[in-house]
Parts: C-alpha cells; sequence; structure tokens
C-alpha cells in the first residue's frame, strides 16, 4: 500500500477516542500530527493600533476557543473590566462552554447555536440588532466569517491574533506520503518550508473551500477530501486507504 506515513497538520488529539487512532491501528499506518502554522497573540500595543475600544461594545461574537483566550488575555493586559452586562454569541455549544474558563457561565448572556455553523448564528444576531457586535478575528481572513458582511448588524473586526508558519527544522524529516490540511495558511507553510516541493505520488487531503482553493492555486492536486456521503476528514482518509488496498 502506498499510503504508510501521513501527517496531519494539527495538533495531536488529546482524546484516545480520536478516529485517527483507530485508522493508525486497523490500517498499520503511522500518524503524525504536526502543525503547519502556529497562532501567536497581538501585544496590547499592537492592539491599541487598530483604535477600537473593547468596552464601546455590547457583545462579542465567538467563532472558536481560540478567539476567546485572546480576547479575555488582551483584556487582562488592558486592565479592562468586561462588564457582567456583556452578551456572548457562539458558533457552537462547545465554544460557548469554553467560556467558563474565563466567566461565571450561569451568570451571563450567552448564545450558541446547535451546528457549528457561522451561517446558523445570523438569526440569533439579527434578534439582538440593537447590540455593537465585536468579531474578535486572526490576521487571516475567514471564509466562514465573511457570511457576517451581508448582516444587517454592527460589528467591528477586531485583530487579536495572527497566523504564522511553523517552520521545520533543517534536520527535522519530512518523509511522508499523505498530507492534510485544514488551512489555505498550511498551504503557505508548507511552500515556505519546502520552495522545491514536488507532489509526485504524495496524496494531499484537505477540509474547506478555501484550503482546497490555495491547493489548486498553489498548482497542486488534491486526492481526497470529504464529501455529502463522507462528511469527516478522518472518513475520507479511510476512503482513500481502502482504495490503496484494493489496488494490491
Amino acid at each position: 500500500m502506498s499510503i504508510k506515513k501521513v501527517l496531519v497538520s494539527q495538533p495531536k488529539p488529546t482524546s484516545e477516542k480520536s478516529p485517527y487512532f483507530d485508522i493508525a491501528n486497523k490500517y498499520g499506518v503511522e500518524i503524525v500530527f504536526r502543525p503547519f502554522i502556529k497562532v501567536e497573540g497581538l501585544t496590547s500595543k499592537e492592539f491599541r493600533q487598530q483604535k477600537i475600544s473593547i468596552l464601546e461594545h455590547t457583545a462579542i461574537i465567538f467563532t472558536a476557543k481560540t478567539s476567546i483566550d485572546h480576547f479575555f488575555r488582551l483584556a487582562e493586559e488592558m486592565r479592562l473590566e468586561i462588564p457582567d452586562t456583556m452578551k456572548y454569541f457562539c458558533v457552537s455549544e462547545t465554544v460557548a462552554h469554553y467560556l467558563q474558563k474565563y466567566i461565571v457561565y450561569r451568570k451571563r448572556k450567552i448564545f450558541h447555536t446547535e451546528s457549528n455553523r457561522v451561517e446558523d448564528l445570523i438569526p440569533i444576531l439579527e434578534k439582538h440588532k440593537k447590540e455593537t457586535f465585536m468579531l474578535p478575528v486572526s490576521d487571516v481572513h475567514s471564509l466562514k466569517e465573511a457570511v457576517l458582511d451581508n448582516v444587517d448588524i454592527k460589528v467591528t473586526r477586531a485583530i487579536m491574533y495572527r497566523t504564522i508558519s511553523n517552520d521545520f527544522s533543517k534536520d527535522e524529516p519530512f518523509d511522508f506520503d499523505t498530507l492534510i490540511f485544514f488551512t489555505p495558511a498550511g498551504i503557505k507553510s508548507l511552500i515556505k518550508n519546502f520552495p522545491d516541493f514536488k507532489q509526485g505520488d504524495i496524496k494531499i487531503g484537505c477540509m474547506g473551500n478555501s484550503t482546497k482553493k490555495a491547493i489548486e492555486e498553489a498548482g497542486l492536486r488534491l486526492d481526497f477530501e470529504p464529501t455529502a456521503d463522507c462528511p469527516s476528514i478522518t472518513g475520507a482518509l479511510e476512503n482513500i486507504i481502502k482504495k490503496e488496498l484494493k489496488k494490491k
């Protein structure tokens, strides 16, 4: 089988029940978790240069746990006391529950979707049009957040962290036959780390249309991705492994 060593460009799952581990055990495939990118928080000085006042906003939209971490980090660095009246709108229940790390959850006004889709957050936001919303974001534009541009609410995008390349060291091996990406920034990091990269027989899989587009723009070949019948990247990986086994 041509798939023996897979690089997943994400941190290693904290749960032993991850489907990645099941695939590794079932098919004897080595799976290495190695992010191509890392997140770096803006300093309070850098944030102030945007001339955005956090306390002038009455509601915060969170699309990821990372945005929660950097919002409260910056608030603490700037010695801001976030009022108890602040409302929080989260893309999922998981993200909403993560707020417990920083606030007393049951005493706050917190709203979330059940789908982990920003689109499904829009009807909730529209019911609170009088609020002044802040959206903590990365310096890299996200297509999933772009849907908020068409909503009739006042939203301030506040860059609170940046995505940078997580460079490979000179002695770090790159002997993978399969690569899985989740962001366009991951593709940029691949090209930055390996400017002479030739795909050849290396298989590339991805999550998301923006990542797919970045792969195509880089002149690379996309070999597998989630589909309507197989909506997870782990399922897509397992399917292509099965196809390779049939070739034997």
